[in-house]
Parts: structure tokens; C-alpha cells; sequence
């Protein structure tokens, strides 16, 4: 039997920094009223002109082909998770591909929200079990600044720019991702969107002067469906899995909301001291924050470590993968 095997990790944030002073002074905010709701100091963004989310992927990609030595015309797949690509079509993942030297490879896109790397991860596990192929190269690509609004108080101080990738490549021990959870919900669309830009409102003026083209969010009702739901799928995985969260060595939630980490937290019943977070720095980096935030702690975590993987996002669609670490 194959398990897919994590074979490296790597991830990109732009140099631009916009920290809470500096949104202070856009919009009618302030730093402690910031951190005190979702505990983030300071975000990256990425200011480059004429450049969108493939370039934070092919970033992150070449880094993750370079530390792991790996020939870019042997990788097969590439698989990119993103809701903000560079266009509606072609793929981002064909651009990050063909930039990357991934001359091999087939490349698509993902689109699941903040749950799409962990979506992406489960697509590449399924390749790898099946001996489809032997190096799927996942990335997550989102420059979130594309869509936020910055003269909204309420959605402008969360979101920041990214990228990170994963090598996941075929081992014959029991390591890399083991199992995976995942649901949606439907009724969450009005809760969690950008209104108008697909099919159903295509861009008009009267779209763009009532500002339709940038992430809409209800924050009470988002709130309460992600602890409910990364809770639950985070404890159903492990369940299922023969685990007790005292078994769990890291528990790596995607950064939207500080207060969203150590609410499952503490209904998990896991102490604060295992769970990752790094949103003060880069803010809610949608698809890209749980990788981004592995490998910031990729030397933390060590051979055999249990991790519990999960995430939420607009659909509403979220989940939980168990993965056993093996860098």
C-alpha cells in the first residue's frame, strides 16, 4: 500500500508590510480594536503592478522545488487552491506551472475557499494511493488584496497576501496523509461571498460603484459556524482514526480569526501550548495559511508527530485531515 508522504514544504509572503497603524489611517479603525477581535498586528501585501496570485504561487514553488532538489520536469501534477486567480480563465495553476519549468506536469485549479489546500491535499493523496502519479506538487496561491475593500472597517483589517507549497510523493511507510474529513453547506452563501463578477451578476458600473466586487462577510454568523465546524471535523477525524486530542501532537487551524484558533481549541479540550498560530504576522491568508504557518514551524515539528489540519471557508465548505509527519 502508498501513503502520500510530505516530502517538503515552503511558502512566500510579499515584503510589503501594512501594519494596524498604517490601516488606521485608511479607515476608521485602530490597533487595539483590531487585535482585541482577531488578533492580527500586521498583514503582507503585494503592491507589484500587472502581478496577481501566480506570482506568490510560482514563488513558493520554485522555493519548494530548490530545498527539496527536485527537477521540476519530473513533478506530474501541480494542483493550485485559490479564490483569487490571476484570471476567470486559463488556470492559475497552468501559469504557476509553466513559469515553474513544470514542462510534464498536467496543472488545475481549486476552488474551495480557505478549505482549498486541504481539499487540494485530499485530491493529491487520492493520485498517490492510486499510483496515478508520483510527485504532486500542491500549491496555494492568494493575493487577497485583490478583493478586499479598504474603506470596509470590518473585512479590511483581516486579510493579507501568500503562498505556500507542498511535495507530496508516494512512501510504502505509514506517514504524510492518513485520513481526511470534509463537508458543505450550501446555506452558507449569503453569509460568506463576493456578490456580483460570476455569471449571475457579471460586472456592470452599478456593480462596481456599490462595491460588490470585494469580500462580503457576516462575522456573527461566520464566527459561529467555523468553531462549530472545525471543532467537530477536527474531532471526527481523529475519532475515526482511533485518537484522543491528548494523542494529537499539533493541531494547525487555518488563520482567519484568533479568537476562532482558541475557541476549537478549548472545546477540543487541547492545550494552547499545541496549537499553531502565526495570524498576528500575515493575517487571514485564506488557502494559504495553513501552509504558510507549517512552514514557519516546520522545524518544531518532528518525525512521527500526529497533526490535525483543519479549515473552514465560504460554501460553506470546510474539514480536517490527519496527517503524521515525516520531514
Amino acid at each position: 500500500m502508498l501513503y502520500p508522504r510530505i516530502a517538503g514544504i515552503a511558502s512566500y509572503t510579499p515584503d510589503d508590510i501594512l501594519d494596524n497603524e498604517m490601516l488606521s489611517k485608511m479607515v476608521d479603525t485602530s490597533d487595539e480594536w483590531i487585535t482585541t477581535r482577531v488578533g492580527i498586528k500586521q498583514r503582507r501585501i503585494l503592491k507589484l503592478e500587472n502581478e496577481g496570485s501566480s506570482y506568490l504561487g510560482i514563488k513558493a514553488v520554485n522555493k519548494l522545488l530548490e530545498s527539496t532538489g527536485t527537477n521540476p520536469e519530473e513533478v506530474d501534477l501541480l494542483i493550485c487552491a485559490t479564490s483569487n486567480p490571476d484570471y476567470r480563465f486559463p488556470s492559475t495553476g497552468s501559469i504557476i506551472a509553466h513559469n515553474c519549468g513544470l514542462t510534464h506536469a498536467y496543472a488545475y485549479d481549486i476552488q474551495a475557499a480557505c478549505a482549498g489546500f486541504l481539499v487540494s491535499l485530499q485530491d493529491a493523496a487520492a493520485y498517490i494511493r492510486s499510483g496515478i502519479y508520483k510527485k504532486v506538487i500542491v500549491v496555494a496561491a492568494e493575493k487577497m488584496s485583490s478583493m478586499t475593500n479598504y474603506s470596509d472597517r470590518t473585512t479590511c483589517p483581516l486579510f493579507g497576501d501568500a503562498a505556500g507549497a507542498m511535495l507530496i510523493e508516494p512512501s510504502e511507510e505509514k506517514v504524510g496523509i492518513i485520513d481526511g474529513v470534509f463537508h458543505i453547506d450550501g446555506t452558507g452563501l449569503p453569509h460568506l461571498l463576493m456578490k456580483a463578477g460570476g455569471s449571475v451578476h457579471p460586472a456592470t458600473h452599478e456593480t462596481v460603484d456599490n462595491n460588490e466586487h470585494f469580500i462580503y462577510q457576516e462575522g456573527r454568523a461566520v464566527y459561529k459556524h467555523a468553531v462549530t465546524d472545525m471543532l467537530t471535523s477536527s474531532i471526527d477525524v481523529a475519532t475515526r482514526n482511533g485518537l484522543t486530542m491528548d494523542d494529537v501532537n499539533w493541531l494547525i487551524p487555518h488563520q482567519a480569526n484568533l479568537r476562532i484558533i482558541e475557541a476549537v481549541a478549548e472545546r477540543a479540550g487541547i492545550d494552547h501550548s499545541k496549537v499553531l498560530v502565526n495570524i498576528e504576522h500575515y493575517g487571514n491568508t485564506s488557502a494559504a495559511s495553513i501552509p504558510l504557518c507549517i512552514d514557519e514551524y516546520k522545524n518544531t515539528l518532528k518525525k512521527g508527530d500526529k497533526i490535525i489540519l483543519t479549515a473552514f471557508g465560504a460554501g460553506f465548505t470546510w474539514g480536517a485531515l490527519y496527517i503524521i509527519w515525516d520531514l
